[in-house]
């Protein structure tokens, strides 16, 4: 785990290297994006094509079974990651009709059964966020009636609250509440009928992203302002909502942060700022208590040339890896120390628009926006981190029975890199 300490890395894309004195990029691909015949990246899992015009959105379910993806071509497509190594990609369609979905979000209910944890759900719902109508709707999935496969069809939209465009939807993961953040400075908490529990206003002059812990205990916004601010949001016992109040604030950018992901447990987060600076922070602390977030790592990305409209980050559920989007590149960061592990160049044919991990950390995909393609990558970099942090407890660890463990997996997870032939 990170400690308290704060290390400094530096990124410099390729096409802005002006400094040959420094280049901390250990390799850096450039994919072709067109010609016959070309040989695929040997990171790329799978290239998902089927879209006709802009993709926006992409997530993987919590079961880790579905992948699904928003674009303006008025479908959002629900894809298998089983078929990841297939030629071609199956996809189920779903029209959103008189309108397109910008956004889209999975129900919870695609984790596995509590009651019955052999048994995984098939999803049973998802949300998006309607372009035209400003909204959500709902869509639901069920079999066909005669039994041929999976239909999907949207069930209601939610009043039209926000006065701008919604820039992010999240469903909490504890099933009580949905998210809906605008380009202004509007946040609104709904449940799960569309009745408004809550407005906050973030008071950051322009909302740049707004989201939800995995926990679902946390809403956190970013925006023009140099900070990140959290909210906490308090049901009673019986479910009821009760509030949400201040809980802390990350403070320490000099300009605005572009966008901002929390690890799968909700103890830590990273940033990303237009200061040419992105950090990871320690979020587990007793805010109630007025105690702050620690700063635990700081990198450097070039950003002497505004080339870059917006960047993504995204920490891997297994916090090995942060990926930082810029533009059309991808860079693959150790999140323990700060270095640039992989710079994988110009991956899209347009700026990347949405990135996602799966829950295993295996995969890692991305929106080409106007490129009309999800791809999607093996997550070598995380394996060779994770070899590096088994390494480092095995000679640590002191009984017997902890060094065989240590070695077995050190053992499996040199397999899984040697079949990605890296």
């Amino acid at each position: 785990m990170l400690q308290s300490a704060e290390i400094t890395s530096a990124v410099i894309p390729p096409w802005m290297e002006t400094n040959k004195k420094v280049s901390l990029r250990k390799r850096s691909f450039k994919i072709q994006l067109s010609g016959v015949n070309m040989p695929p990246h040997p990171l790329q899992a799978a290239s998902l094509m089927g879209h006709k015009t802009f993709v926006e959105g992409v997530e993987f379910s919590s079961n880790g079974k579905y992948i699904i993806s928003s674009s303006s071509d008025r479908t959002v497509r629900l894809w298998s990651v089983k078929d990841f190594k297939e030629k071609e990609h199956k996809y189920i369609r779903a029209n959103v009709d008189f309108d397109h979905a910008t956004k889209v979000n999975f129900s919870p209910d695609s984790s596995e059964d509590i009651r019955q944890p052999q048994k995984p759900l098939r999803f049973r719902a998802f949300i998006t966020a309607l372009a035209n109508g400003n909204t959500i709707r709902v869509f639901k999935t069920s079999k066909k009636k005669d039994g041929s496969g999976t239909a999907v069809t949207g069930e209601f939209d939610f009043p039209v609250r926000h006065k701008t465009e919604i820039i992010n939807i999240a469903i909490a993961a504890n099933g009580k509440y949905i998210m809906s953040c605008s380009r202004d400075t509007t946040i609104i908490l709904w449940d799960l009928k569309g009745e408004v529990l809550a407005t906050l206003d973030t008071l950051q002059m322009q909302n740049t992203f707004c989201s939800l812990s995995p926990c679902g205990k946390f809403v956190a916004s970013a925006g023009f302002t140099p900070d990140v601010k959290l909210w906490e949001v308090e049901f009673d016992k019986s479910d009821g909502f009760r509030k949400v109040s201040r809980a802390m604030e990350l403070k320490g950018h000099t300009a605005g942060v572009y966008h901002f992901t929390f690890s799968s447990d909700s103890t830590r987060m990273a940033t990303v700022s237009k200061d040419g600076t992105w950090r990871v922070w320690d979020i587990d602390v007793e805010y109630i208590k007025k105690e702050d977030p620690h700063l635990l790592l700081t990198g450097i990305y070039d950003a002497s040339c505004n080339v870059f409209d917006n960047m993504l980050i995204a920490m891997s559920p297994d916090a090995y890896v942060t990926a930082i989007s810029m533009g059309r590149s991808l860079a693959l960061f150790n999140t323990e120390n700060g270095n640039l592990e992989e710079f994988l160049e110009d991956v899209h044919g347009d700026n990347i628009t949405a990135i996602a991990w799966h829950p295993s950390s295996r995969y890692l995909a991305t929106a080409g926006g106007n490129d009309r393609q999800i791809r999607v990558w093996h997550n070598a970099v995380g394996i060779k981190v994770e070899i590096d942090d088994l390494e480092g407890r095995l000679m640590r660890a002191k009984s017997d029975t902890i060094r065989g463990r240590l070695e077995q997996q050190i053992l499996e997870a040199r397999a899984s890199l040697d079949k990605l032939n890296v």
